[in-house]
């Protein structure tokens, strides 16, 4: 009867034209008015054994309607925080499909709408489209980092693809840079990409970096690793950057400007090369690189939004092969010749 009832007030309000908030409240007072029979009248009552004959069968579904109720009020709320929060935008707008792509970035405190929006503004190069770029790239895009840069000079190769993962059996003997490129546009066609098929050199560098406010150094030779912390310390950029080897892999936010060390404060000068032999000669596991890269995507996630407290000060290392991880204090140098002790004056 109760079904019947139900039935009957829904297509009632249909045919008025009710909105179905107001049918779905007509539906809500019968249930409850059910209830009250069911509490009111005795047993064996005629209206009770009508209306289902025991209270704790209405009861529960008037609880699990509240529970849906107050998990689609909860929603709702959470949208129109995150419209809200977006929809005073500095430089543009976020589309339907971007709000609904980046919904958990949005809904967290530490993010939100002026986080994703500072993503949006973002502009972040990455040095290297190798194991340590190809995770920090894709989650750069994935993130809706605004504008990417990767430079790389070489080209997809078959033993490539057991740890740089954003490139394709399919694109081997394509450069690396636009090998990415392609992955980073098919992953979110609203991020702007800029390869750059080249080696990063002195004569190019300064120039090239102006054009970002965020540097990731992914590269695996020396010479280039401090080519990079001397042209981002210049321009007051902040680093992030991270090696690996074998097992084992460190990463650290490069910052003097801000009261960190510089790479060269750390690492004055570079080990013999017989000490430090590259990934070809001593080996890297697979996994390695797309843990400490993707931990490089975050580390300038959480340095554009300004969530949490990032590894600036720090040097993080990882050892994977006995699950260890470590973290070393690190500190700027008076006599670094790189920065000049800057992070000491800043801090």
């Amino acid at each position: 009867m109760v079904g019947a009832m139900a039935a009957t007030l829904w297509g009632i309000g249909v045919a008025m034209g009710a909105p179905r908030r107001a049918r779905w409240i007509m539906i809500a007072i019968l249930l409850v008015g059910v209830m009250i029979i069911q509490l009111i009248l005795p047993d064996g009552h005629a209206l009770r054994a009508a209306t289902g004959g025991d209270a704790r069968l209405w009861g529960l579904l008037l609880g699990f309607a509240a529970v849906v109720w107050g998990y689609r009020q909860i929603l709702s709320r959470l949208k129109a925080r995150a419209a809200t929060q977006v929809a005073t935008p500095s430089t543009g707008t976020f589309s339907a499909t971007e709000l609904d792509r980046y919904a958990r970035h949005i809904v967290l405190r530490e993010v939100g709408g002026p986080g994703q929006r500072a993503l949006k503004n973002a502009r972040v190069l990455v040095v290297g489209a190798g194991g340590l770029g190809a995770p920090a790239l894709q989650y750069l895009a994935a993130a809706g980092v605004g504008t990417i840069g990767v430079i790389d000079d070489d080209v997809v190769e078959n033993a490539n693809l057991q740890r740089q993962v954003i490139h394709t059996d399919a694109r081997i003997g394509l450069p690396k840079a636009q090998s990415a490129a392609m992955a980073m546009r098919e992953q979110n066609p609203f991020v702007t990409v800029k390869p750059y098929n080249r080696r990063l050199t002195e004569t190019i560098a300064a120039e090239l970096f102006a054009d970002y406010d965020l540097v990731l150094d992914g590269s695996d030779n020396f010479d280039t690793r401090y080519l990079v912390n001397r042209v981002a310390q210049a321009a007051e950029i902040p680093l992030v950057a991270a090696a690996l080897t074998q097992w084992e892999g460190q990463i650290s936010l490069y910052d003097p400007a801000r009261g960190g060390p510089c790479y060269a404060c750390l690492f004055p000068a570079a080990p013999d090369r017989a000490l430090v032999p590259s990934c070809a000669e001593a080996g890297v596991i697979g996994p390695l690189p797309g843990v400490i890269g993707a931990m490089m995507a975050v580390e300038a996630i959480k340095v554009i939004t300004g969530a949490g407290a990032t590894l600036r000060g720090r040097l993080m290392i990882y050892d994977a092969l006995y699950a260890e991880t470590r973290i070393i204090s690190a500190k700027a140098v008076q006599d670094c010749p790189t920065c000049c002790g800057r992070g000491l004056q800043s801090g």
